[in-house]
């Protein structure tokens, strides 16, 4: 696996995740962030988008996932995103992290989980 990373970091979306009824059914605000580690190198010769990960699609990936389904846990949020950043030729593994600010009282700024996943060893496409 390479060094490279492709990172794509603060993104925001509102989405219907948790397990309390009223989150489901009223939704919140979602900050993900993501590192995808990638070889890199033909893409800073070529300068050509065909030998990279695109980023636009990634972001799109992630804000469907977050925006157009509903899991009961931010486990299962990250993992669907990371099966879905999987799926892009090129990506060796990832990196993901989702954080949410549920309706509880008490103070704190967010409840986050991070998962990290990896294509079984030649399954890199590209």
């Amino acid at each position: 696996m390479s060094g490279d990373r492709l990172l794509l970091e603060g993104m925001e979306f509102y989405g219907f995740h948790g397990d309390i009824d009223a989150e489901r059914a009223l939704g919140g605000r979602f900050r993900v962030d993501v590192e995808l580690r990638a070889d890199l190198r033909a893409a800073g010769r070529s300068d050509s988008l065909v030998d990279t990960l695109d980023y636009v699609r990634c972001f799109q990936l992630v804000r469907e996932v977050v925006e157009d389904r509903q899991y009961r846990l931010l486990e299962a949020v990250a993992q669907a995103i990371a099966d879905a950043l999987l799926e892009q030729p090129r990506a060796e593994g990832v990196r993901v992290r989702v954080a949410k600010q549920p309706p509880l009282r008490g103070g704190f700024d967010t409840f986050a989980v991070v998962i990290e996943r990896a294509r079984p060893a030649g399954a890199v496409e590209g």
